[in-house]
């Protein structure tokens, strides 16, 4: 059995939780938390809630540590320090900023002699691989990549921000007429603005100058100022009731040409419908925490990416069923 300890249990580390539940070989040790534990209740029967100072002194415990913080502030301290103390996943997802995260873990679980597996998900993840595997197969052709229709985590809490919001919930989605081009194989050229809309539903304040909101959501440098953005305002009652789950998903098309007068086009396309945002993308990165434990078995350490993982060490089958049922 894998013994998993998982930091942090918000929506993704709730997801991890469930993800574990489902694969035979993992078993969910404890939850930490920054909170008072006590406050924390847990699904899973017999698990311990323990704050997080405890990790200090659990590494005979735990096989992998699957961290479930943010991204902006939590990931970046977090990796490093608990990759010198256990393999360790996380799911950062600061596109940017990624190969500085990659050497600070890097060089942390190197000197441990432990695995550090960082931004897996399904983008960065999943979608990545695609990116990969379809640019090695087309090298002439050109990657597009397309989110939703779904919600989206930032873009909800930097509306929630404004003054005047109690609430929002933030979707992107796909332009139809850019989707149908680019399937075409005809290799558009796409702005940001003619890939995505922006919808957002909003519960204000009483009495909060709607206007002045809707103004400020529109015109926002970096989540909406590039986007055709609507905005509604609707009540409490109606959130909770159409809007309170966490949905999301997309695709990743490669369009490219083969042929010695490049006369023949393809289409490779790869596409994600989820009921759940943080429960697939837990999912996903139990499959790695097992691939993460795995090789460090087989004595590999230091920082690893989606791409520098083989995909039999994702998969609880042997080798020998792999070659059997799925080659």
């Amino acid at each position: 059995m894998i013994r998993i300890g998982i930091l942090g249990y918000g929506n993704l580390g709730r997801g991890v939780e469930s993800a574990v539940s489902q694969n035979a070989d993992m078993e969910l040790i404890a939850v930490f938390t920054r909170r008072s534990p006590e406050t924390v209740k847990v699904r899973t029967a017999g698990v311990k809630v323990l704050h997080a100072d405890e990790l200090e002194h659990m590494q005979d415990q735990i096989d992998v540590l699957i961290l479930c913080g943010g991204s902006a502030t939590d990931l970046p301290v977090q990796t490093p320090k608990y990759a010198s103390m256990y393999n360790v996943v996380d799911s950062f997802d600061t596109h940017a900023k990624i190969p500085e995260h990659f050497a600070a873990v890097d060089a942390a679980a190197k000197a441990a002699g432990k695995i550090g597996v960082i931004s897996c998900g399904w983008d960065p993840g999943m979608f990545s691989l695609n990116r990969l595997y379809a640019g090695a197969v087309l090298p002439e052709g050109k990657d597009y990549t397309f989110w939703g229709k779904g919600v989206s985590q930032g873009h909800s809490d930097a509306v929630r921000r404004i003054e005047g919001v109690k609430d929002c919930r933030q979707y992107t989605i796909p332009v139809p007429e850019a989707l149908e081009a680019v399937r075409s194989g005809s290799h558009p050229e796409l702005t940001t603005r003619q890939k995505h809309t922006r919808e957002c539903f909003v519960v204000a304040e009483e009495g909060a100058d709607l206007a002045r909101i809707e103004n400020e959501i529109k015109t926002m440098p970096n989540y909406f100022a590039d986007y055709d953005t609507t905005v509604h305002f609707i009540d409490e009652a109606e959130m909770k009731r159409d809007h309170s789950g966490l949905p999301h998903g997309g695709c990743v098309i490669r369009t490219g040409n083969t042929g010695m007068d490049r006369e023949h086009t393809h289409v490779i396309e790869y596409s994600l419908k989820l009921d759940s945002n943080p429960e697939f993308t837990g999912s996903v990165i139990a499959a790695f925490a097992r691939a993460a434990y795995r090789m460090n078995q087989e004595g590999m350490k230091g920082g690893k990416t989606v791409f520098d993982i083989a995909p039999a060490y994702l998969s609880a089958q042997s080798g020998e069923e792999l070659r059997a049922h799925l080659l």
